[in-house]
């Protein structure tokens, strides 16, 4: 395994820069399709880890994880868990890559906390005991469907658009429905293959249950708690590491090259 020598010091030239304000994602995937187009960045060739490439652009890792989910759509990059992120051979049109104002992953679970956590709160001044019926049913389904991840996200966006259903807001109930539906893109299946599974599933059904225990006590405080806590986690669980932490700094020739070490 080659061993590339330390991370340049902060006062030295780098060949990324520091982003600004334009969805950071696909101003990171941007910089590194370049580097990888232009041939900076050889195929077969590792990149740094995450830790590292989000100090090196000023950004934060679910941004860098948004940018490398992008880029291993378009086919630039693999991500090998436990291993690391590999620049491949492959290529795709410009055609198929995403459009400008497609919204990543992390800025959907965003913008979810905003909307469904005040979502949650009205539901549980408003719920009666029927909604809390058709709740228990979902529950029921989803604990039935845990080894089936179309399945489970299907029950899971169902689970989210009844309680919003509970305020009867034909308008707000339409929104939250077009914000899971925004799940189903091949950029947010990508990133949550590698971390969703059984025992994910059964935690957001636990997570969901709180959610419910909350609105059926009609305690709109607890509920919004108990929303913020399930999008936190859902957060969590899709920021785990793509690789094995290194813990000796390396980055590959090309940045090496660039500043001039």
């Amino acid at each position: 395994m080659t061993t590339w020598p330390p991370v340049q010091k902060a006062h030295q030239t780098m060949i990324f820069s520091a982003v600004e304000s334009r969805r950071l994602y696909r101003q990171v995937a941007d910089q590194m399709r370049g580097l990888i187009e232009s041939g900076e960045l050889a195929a077969g060739s590792r990149l740094p880890a995450e830790r590292e490439l989000a100090q090196m652009l000023g950004v934060s890792r679910p941004t860098v994880r948004e940018a490398l989910i992008v880029l291993e759509v378009e086919g630039f990059i693999d991500i090998r868990m436990g291993s690391g992120i590999y620049v491949t051979a492959r290529k795709v049109p410009a055609s198929d890559m995403p459009p400008e104002d497609f919204e990543g992953p992390f800025e959907l679970l965003r913008a979810r906390a905003v909307v469904e956590c005040a979502v949650a709160e009205e539901a549980a001044r408003l719920a009666k005991p029927e909604h809390i019926l058709i709740l228990d049913d979902n529950l029921a389904r989803m604990a039935a469907a845990l080894d089936d991840r179309r399945q489970a996200l299907a029950l899971d966006r169902d689970f989210h658009v009844i309680v919003s259903g509970i305020i009867a807001n034909q308008t707000l109930n339409r929104f939250v429905g077009s914000i899971h539906d925004m799940r189903m893109t091949p950029y947010f299946e990508k990133l949550a293959s590698y971390f969703e599974n059984k025992d994910t599933w059964r935690a957001a059904m636990e997570e969901h249950r709180a959610i419910r225990d909350a609105i059926a006590a009609g305690d709109p405080a607890a509920a919004r708690a108990a929303m913020r806590a399930h999008l936190d986690q859902s957060q969590l669980r899709l920021s785990e590491s793509f690789e094995e932490e290194t813990t000796d700094g390396s980055i590959p020739a090309a940045w090496r090259r660039a500043g001039g070490v």
